[in-house]
């Protein structure tokens, strides 16, 4: 038998999702049949799989000890380095300036090292996070972005925040605006862009087309020319939907790639420009909830800005 009382980060949570997080050994099988037999009790009383846990209450699992073993850990974001840019921090929330060849999360090439990976190991060491003393959530990032383009990423300290600010984002309640440099002078200074995007996920890159299919998803990103320097110009752009690749394709598509692209631009006016990647930055997020924010409504309204967006002096260092 095993009895385990839950936590505020593991509230709200189906009974079925928290036992197969919390308990990896147990079968999902043997989980659904021990509810249904009453070999799972919530508050001694009888659970269903959809039941929602709330911060107290108590399980009792009359189950073999073998299925709640687990292996002593070694947490791999100890492995990480602490460094990271904290633009705000919170009890909640905390607001970072990802700078551009750091990916957010660990991937088969960069197992040790991510974003996330530091968070977790600032945390650690700051005492705000304990792996041993959770069973089931770990500080997580609200929203990504490519490893080689900079800027604002957040980060979530708490379940409540996770699930808050996850509904935000499906519900677009934050202005997210990118500076980026393109190659070329587009002919409208500001426009709205529309189109379809198919994202191929073998070679890890999108496509854009004028015409609807069953595989592609539809786009609009808006941009304004705030400078030109002969051969590029500078851009603030707004996203009006959120895909894969969408700014640094969409803009390819109509003759003028992010500088510095090498996935989606050429090579030659790459070279020209001298950056190393694409000069694309989350630069501004203002939080503009429409609906109620629980225990983050103090931040609506507020704006943060990243301090310094790497490829702006190499712009302004470009002839007129």
């Amino acid at each position: 038998m095993k009895q385990v009382t839950i936590l505020p980060n593991d509230a709200n949570q189906r009974v079925d999702k928290f036992l197969t997080k919390s308990y990896p050994n147990l079968p999902q099988s043997m989980l659904y049949k021990a509810i249904r037999k009453k070999d799972i009790k919530l508050n001694g009383k009888r659970c269903e799989i959809s039941t929602r846990l709330q911060t107290g209450d108590v399980l009792t699992m009359y189950l073999k000890d073998e299925f709640f073993v687990q292996s002593p850990k070694e947490y791999d974001f100890l492995k990480a380095p602490v460094k990271i840019n904290v633009l705000y921090e919170d009890e909640n929330i905390m607001i970072l300036d990802k700078k551009p060849g750091l990916i957010v999360h660990p991937d088969e090439h960069y197992h040790f090292d991510s974003l996330i990976a530091r968070v977790q190991h600032y945390l650690y060491d700051r005492g705000e996070y304990d792996p041993a003393q959770e069973n089931a959530f770990a500080p997580a990032l609200i929203n990504r972005i490519d490893r080689n383009t900079g800027g604002i990423v957040m980060a979530a300290k708490n379940a409540e925040t996770l699930r808050i600010m996850n509904e935000k984002v499906k519900n677009r309640e934050m202005d997210k605006r990118y500076l980026c440099v393109v190659c070329g002078v587009p002919e409208k200074k500001h426009d709205t862009l529309a189109g379809y995007l198919e994202k191929n996920e073998s070679q890890n890159r999108v496509y854009i087309t004028n015409r609807k299919t069953d595989e592609s998803r539809s786009i609009r990103t808006r941009y304004t020319v705030l400078e030109t320097r002969r051969d590029y110009s500078l851009l603030e752009v707004e996203l009006l939907t959120g895909r894969t690749h969408q700014i640094r394709a969409h803009m390819a598509s109509i003759g003028h790639p992010l500088a510095g692209d090498g996935k989606y631009g050429k090579n030659a006016d790459n070279k020209k420009s001298g950056f190393p990647y694409q000069a694309l930055y989350a630069y501004k997020l203002t939080f503009r909830f429409t609906s109620d924010a629980g225990i983050l409504n103090y931040l609506n309204g507020r704006t943060f800005k990243a301090e310094k967006v790497w490829f702006l002096d190499e712009f302004h260092a470009f002839p007129k």
